[in-house]
């Protein structure tokens, strides 16, 4: 990762100027800004090599929990994502496909005056509370398109 492009580069880039108010000869005073901004990659790259680290671990850990839980017997465990997906899917159909026919019909009934007066239309889901769990659960994120935007490599993390 290039840190100098990015805006905590152009601040420290700016900072450095300092340097020049206070070391009158511009030989140390470049030795100086070239000897600060090594330690600034260094520190950098150790930083991201460790969260590289930290979230491989993790990711790992997650893989091998999965795995377990896919070999289960019980169905409370096997079972769990599944079930979460079904009852995702089901609120979906809802939302999207039976929710606005039952809208249609409630309207055209109270349009023809075959409901009561006082008869309210169908409930609706709150899509913003489902999407975020089914997403997680089918793995779609925006994380690859942020990725690809940046010309991260991912296909090659050490």
């Amino acid at each position: 990762m290039d840190i100098w492009g990015s805006t905590i580069g152009k601040i420290i880039e700016k900072g450095l100027g300092v340097i020049d108010q206070f070391v009158t000869d511009k030989d140390e005073a470049n030795r100086l800004k070239a000897e600060i901004r090594r330690q600034v990659e260094n520190q950098s790259h150790e930083e991201n090599i460790a969260k590289i680290n930290q979230e491989t671990a993790w990711i790992t850990g997650q893989l091998d929990i999965n795995k377990q839980a896919a070999k289960s017997k019980s169905t409370f465990v096997a079972g769990g994502r599944p079930a979460i997906i079904w009852i995702c899917g089901t609120a979906l159909g809802y939302q999207f496909i039976l929710y606005p026919i039952l809208c249609w019909v409630w309207k055209t009934f109270t349009a023809l005056g075959y409901l009561p007066d006082g008869v309210e239309p169908p409930p609706t889901m709150s899509m913003s509370e489902l999407m975020p769990v089914l997403l997680g659960l089918l793995g779609i994120g925006g994380m690859r398109s942020y990725d690809k935007s940046k010309g991260t490599q991912t296909d090659k993390i050490p």
